[in-house]
């Protein structure tokens, strides 16, 4: 994949999120690897966690000081996402802004392409 910057983007407020709860792991040489996986009412859902294995078929985005994880399966539903973090009276949480969304489920925990 030439421009990696295209697959995943990641906002400050997220990296910085993400900087903290590595720091808190205590293992520097953790990547987030954002992935999609069958699953839920609607059709897939993300599986997003920290990782310190580097698969063959991984594209591994560098940006704001992380390492970013997607697997070959997962590429062409992430492509063009934006990684964000997000805070209100609700709650807070990443969020996983994809263009490639075409709908969800009611409970929104699952997507369709």
């Amino acid at each position: 994949m030439d421009q990696k910057t295209t697959i995943i983007s990641i906002t400050d407020k997220a990296a910085d999120k993400v900087k903290a709860l590595i720091a808190q792991e205590g293992e520097e040489d953790l990547a987030l690897r954002v992935a999609v996986r069958p699953g839920g009412c609607s059709g897939f859902q993300y599986s997003i966690y920290f990782d310190d294995e580097i698969n063959d078929d991984d594209e591994v985005i560098e940006t704001k000081g992380l390492k970013i994880l997607v697997d070959a399966m997962s590429l062409p539903y992430i492509m063009g996402s934006e990684f964000d973090w997000k805070e209100d009276l609700m709650g807070a949480g990443f969020a996983v802004n994809n263009p490639n969304v075409s709908g969800g489920c009611g409970c929104g925990s699952s997507f369709t392409c």
